[in-house]
């Protein structure tokens, strides 16, 4: 997604880039003021021609917008030439080094993301935002309804799957509002949704190896149509009877299904397999 303000011309929108040109001069104020941002560093995701940089850049203190598609940064520069707190970055986020970009930016600055996220790179994205380790504040973006949804949906409940568990483990996610089709040009196929995921401070629960963790929760649910101990037993590659008594020894059913499963019950499963493996069981 990016932002265009009418009245100027309209850049043809790239497929190949999930760019749809938002249109909607209500939305980017909403955005910004929800995101709570006031007086902090913000790294702005797909500027576009800057709607959504010019609300943001009147709140944070400092504002980092990094753009992929080069044939709008010109226009993106001069709508922005008001604004001596934002720097403009061409570039794939998807390849940055973003601990670096913090720190040669926002040294000593607390630091959130914003931005209209492009639709092909939702998950991975917000994957990496989470868990690399970057010492975020918030991350506030607008992304596709369905993906959305999941994101906020708690772990144990139905609609859980394993990036939901990710959300939750470093964050607290919050749906904002939803924005229709309607609002962008050209208007996409599905509407989309503002979600804010506040950053905790120490992840939801402790477990001694975070990559078996998820490992776990993604063998999970990875065949939602079995039981959580039949798809770890075929996709994590562990003995049934192993994973029968790591089940007992964490106090849940064999017959639980992931979604069923709280972030606190797959990380006593985790620690039961890795007790188990160790022989301390």
């Amino acid at each position: 997604m990016s932002e265009y303000a009418p009245g100027r011309d309209l850049h043809r929108a790239k497929k190949s880039l999930g760019q749809n040109f938002l249109t909607d001069p209500t939305v980017c104020p909403r955005i910004a003021e929800m995101a709570q941002i006031d007086g902090i560093g913000l790294i702005e995701v797909g500027p576009g021609f800057g709607v959504l940089t010019v609300e943001l850049a009147k709140r944070a203190a400092k504002v980092v917008a990094v753009e992929l598609d080069g044939d709008v940064i010109p226009k993106l520069r001069e709508n922005l030439a008001d604004f001596s707190n934002v720097t403009v970055i061409e570039g794939d986020i998807m390849e940055m080094d973003i601990g670096q970009l913090i720190a040669e930016h926002f040294p000593g600055m607390k630091v959130a993301v914003a931005g209209n996220i492009p639709y092909n790179i939702t998950s991975p994205l917000i994957t990496d935002l989470l868990g690399g380790g970057y010492g975020l504040d918030s991350v506030t973006v607008m992304i596709q309804k369905e993906p959305a949804d999941r994101f906020c949906s708690e772990p144990g409940t139905q609609e859980c799957g394993a990036v939901s568990a990710l959300v939750w483990y470093y964050g607290i996610p919050r749906k904002l509002f939803d924005v229709g089709s309607g609002a962008f040009r050209p208007r996409p196929k599905v509407s989309s949704t503002v979600i804010r995921i506040g950053m905790r401070s120490r992840p939801a629960v402790q477990t001694k190896d975070t990559d078996m963790f998820f490992s776990v929760v993604r063998a999970a649910f990875g065949q939602r149509r079995k039981t959580a101990a039949n798809s770890l037993s075929s996709l994590l590659g562990e003995p049934k009877d192993l994973l029968r008594k790591a089940f007992e020894d964490a106090g849940l059913p064999e017959s639980i299904r992931a979604e069923r499963m709280t972030l606190e019950n797959f990380a006593d499963l985790t620690e039961a397999i890795l007790d188990l493996k160790a022989g301390k069981n």
